[in-house]
């Protein structure tokens, strides 16, 4: 089989493989209760709400632990290892999990991001007009959304909610709008997740928040690349550790790059810096998912490559970019 279509059909296959396992992977491995599961922390949005699926994400964990563990330091005079030892167990299994995959769990692994794929690709066939790389100027403006979501959503509001500053409705206030969770129960039949809540008003705006998100993600993911994980808080905790991932993106083109920007066109995270020349350099940035489109579209020999540790996994070529803007033409005509 071709190296490029091998590259192409393996992420797909890979992608679909994982969104069974995510959201279905209880029905066939394990059972409901979280200590079967596989991990309780892995760096991609799979839900425990969803009672079918095999796994659940680290975002869980971590308000849980905000909101009834490191709030003891302030309320209870717990001692430090007590109060801070499950969020460290939380962050160490995501460090040891990004060693071996890196930000591959974004773009190979998550059912969030696969279903807005899959949900572009819909939209392509369906004739509607899609948004070409957004302007460098608007992405720099969206980055920051994501550590805002991560810093007050995931972390500060549920221990301020431990302390006993905010109701009960803010200790997990992610997983009140995270989409993966409508999107996941959904999948499974359980549209109980799709509501509005009445008890209290915190409860009722999250609740509306979520609605709003999740239909605001599936109509722009039909004319947008991407769109929820532009902003989406996993990425600020991968990219605490993306240095010490064994699957990186690396980039030789202090010669034959001729800063042609094919690259950025077909990233679908408009990561412009892929763009720049370096030499031999590892250039996985922080919003990348290491989908690997830019290497397949980058139109000269070994100037952008997929490594793992030592070893080159897949290169660009001249040959490669034809064969995969032929694909690319033949799937949009």
């Amino acid at each position: 089989m071709d190296k490029l279509l091998t590259l192409t059909a393996l992420r797909r296959v890979v992608q679909l493989t994982a969104f069974v396992f995510f959201v279905y992977g209880a029905m066939i491995f394990t059972t409901f209760y979280t200590g079967d599961k596989l991990t309780q922390n892995l760096p991609a949005l799979s839900c425990a709400y969803d009672m079918k699926g095999g796994d659940f994400c680290a975002l869980i964990p971590l308000q849980h632990q905000m909101d009834h563990r490191v709030s003891t330091l302030f309320t209870q005079n717990a001692g430090a290892m007590e109060a801070l030892m499950g969020t460290l167990i939380t962050i160490g299994t995501v460090a040891v999990l990004i060693l071996i995959l890196n930000k591959a769990f974004c773009g190979w692994l998550c059912p969030l991001g696969f279903f807005q794929e899959t949900i572009g690709l819909i939209g392509s066939k369906l004739g509607l007009t899609q948004l070409g790389t957004i302007s460098r100027e608007t992405i720099n403006k969206i980055r920051p959304i994501k550590w805002f979501i991560f810093l007050f959503l995931v972390l500060i509001l549920p221990l301020l909610t431990g302390i006993g500053f905010l109701g009960h409705e803010w200790g997990n206030p992610y997983c009140s709008i995270c989409p993966s969770r409508i999107m996941t129960t959904a999948m499974t039949g359980d549209m109980n997740q799709i509501y509005i809540s009445q008890a209290n008003t915190g409860y009722f705006i999250l609740s509306l928040i979520a609605d709003l998100l999740f239909g605001l993600m599936v109509a722009l993911a039909l004319f947008v690349r991407q769109p929820f994980c532009r902003i989406c808080p996993i990425l600020p905790m991968q990219t605490l550790f993306k240095k010490i991932g064994l699957l990186r993106l690396v980039k030789n083109g202090s010669s034959s790059c001729t800063s042609c920007g094919n690259c950025v066109k077909a990233c679908p995270m408009d990561i412009y810096e892929i763009q720049d020349q370096a030499e031999n350099r590892n250039i996985t940035h922080s919003d990348c998912t290491l989908c690997g489109r830019c290497v397949e579209f980058c139109p000269h020999d070994g100037v952008m490559s997929f490594k793992y540790g030592p070893l080159t996994l897949y290169s660009s070529s001249k040959e490669g970019f034809k064969k995969r803007t032929k694909i690319d033409k033949w799937w949009k005509g």
